[in-house]
């Protein structure tokens, strides 16, 4: 794919047609659609329990009644209760695929928990709630209704459009991508990912203000630390005692800071957030982005946030203690939990050794308990950029797009595993101070919700008629 586009393409694009329609007050066909979706995969439960079979089927059914062959519309996975959906949108051939993921299945809501039933599809004052209204539901009925209007408009994308949704993010990688990616590669293969859950916009006073693209994950890993010892009695105490030799390891890993690491991604973000950025937070933030680091900025950026500290470091804290036996017993047993989320661009194996260099000590026993999978960081693609600049000044003015390295973990670290770069884009905004997935009484905005959908009809029309 090659830019910049052709005038009439842009315009083609980016015209505020969604926008317009929404203002006045006036629902398109297209809205209606995207909201009929909406409202049918929130009352289907798709918790853990119960699975996302319904779910999947009743997308099928949808993409099929729109003219989709039944060779392309795929059901499929591990367990009848458990299936996923791929789908494919034929393109030209000139390209190779672009896929799309999302995730059906959603983590548990009680109705004792809620002010309604959250596997009801309420709109209230301005909202639509339910479980799954931002995580992530929202976009899966956008990228099936984009889909279906896409072939009601007879597009001929420059490259199969591929949209994976799938179970099982929410609660291990047992199934979902994982799956598909071992056992039907082949259906989902492509030259890069755009993946919705790992974007969304961010809201303050109702207003946009940021428009995140995410390139990469930090890597989730657990550490034990263990300590084990003769214990005795309490009424004749000792110095070497499992508790305290413990506490003293964990004081030492409290006190040290990862090396400050940047990398395109994280210069990139500081670069960015300068602009909107005031004062010494401004100027830090600009020394950081320059080549070669200030290393006092970087200081300053650290202490001022904890957000800003994770961004720059590898990470490792202290979650769960336990330890001892008995109240009137010197402790024989002491443990700790550390959990550390690493760069994606080091190693699992230095972030043990560097553990064990802080605790120094050869009776506290330092292992690796878990690790997630490391997914390398996705280069920064051009073209994803340069769209997606555009677009979002088109349809929210003064609003900065901004790559980002995430601290949580979504499926696209597997992608990014197998080879394929993701990139975490989503046009759907929520409150940075009221985000309330997995917590009570989820919802998204009803406007940010038809202009979510709007957004991603031009992205994906807008990725795939290059040349």
């Amino acid at each position: 794919m090659t830019f910049p586009r052709s005038l009439l393409l842009i315009c083609a694009v980016v015209l505020p047609v969604a926008l317009c329609a929404q203002s006045s007050g006036v629902p398109t066909d297209q809205d209606r659609l995207a909201r009929d979706i909406f409202k049918e995969l929130i009352e289907i439960n798709t918790t853990l329990n119960v699975g996302s079979t319904r779910a999947a089927e009743a997308m099928a059914a949808r993409l099929k009644q729109a003219g989709f062959p039944e060779n392309d519309v795929v059901l499929l996975g591990p367990a009848p209760q458990h299936m996923n959906l791929v789908v494919r949108y034929k393109g030209n051939g000139l390209h190779k695929p672009l896929l799309f993921i999302g995730h059906l299945d959603v983590v548990e809501a009680l109705r004792s928990d809620w002010s309604m039933d959250p596997f009801t599809f309420t709109e209230k004052d301005g909202y639509f709630y339910g479980r799954g209204t931002i995580d992530m539901k929202n976009d899966d009925a956008s990228l099936v209704a984009n889909l279906i209007r896409l072939k009601k408009e007879g597009f001929v994308p420059d490259r199969d459009i591929i949209v994976a949704l799938t179970e099982d993010e929410e609660n291990g990688d047992a199934n979902g991508v994982q799956w598909l990616l071992a056992h039907h590669r082949d259906l989902i293969d492509a030259e890069y990912c755009i993946n919705p859950d790992g974007g969304g916009g961010d809201l303050k006073d109702g207003k946009a203000i940021v428009m995140p693209l995410q390139t990469s994950e930090k890597v989730y890993m657990d550490f034990r630390l263990e300590v084990r010892n003769k214990g005795g009695h309490s009424a004749v105490p000792v110095k070497d005692n499992a508790i305290y030799r413990l506490a003293a390891a964990l004081l030492r890993i409290q006190a040290y800071d990862f090396p400050v690491n940047l990398n395109e991604t994280t210069r990139k973000y500081f670069e960015r957030s300068a602009l909107r950025a005031k004062g010494q937070t401004k100027a830090d933030m600009e020394a950081v982005a320059r080549i070669p680091l200030d290393t006092a900025a970087a200081l300053r950026l650290a202490n001022s946030s904890p957000g800003y500290n994770a961004l720059m470091r590898t990470t490792c804290v202290a979650t769960l203690l336990s330890g001892g036996h008995a109240p009137n017993a010197l402790p024989q047993t002491a443990q700790a939990n550390i959990n550390c989320r690493m760069l994606p661009d080091e190693d699992p194996a230095d972030v043990l050794a560097t553990l064990r260099s802080i605790v120094a000590d050869t009776q506290v026993v330092v292992t690796c308990a878990y690790a997630s999978a490391v997914g390398p960081r996705s280069p920064l693609r051009q073209d994803v950029l340069e769209t997606l600049d555009r677009l979002t000044a088109s349809m929210w003015p003064g609003v900065i797009v901004t790559p980002y390295m995430s601290g949580g973990a979504t499926d696209g670290r597997m992608l990014r595993s197998a080879g394929i770069p993701v990139y975490g884009i989503s046009g759907m905004f929520t409150a940075m101070d009221d985000n309330r997935a997995h917590g009570r009484d989820e919802r998204i905005g009803v406007k940010e919700f038809f202009n979510g959908v709007e957004f991603m009809y031009r992205f994906m029309k807008a990725l795939t008629s290059g040349s």
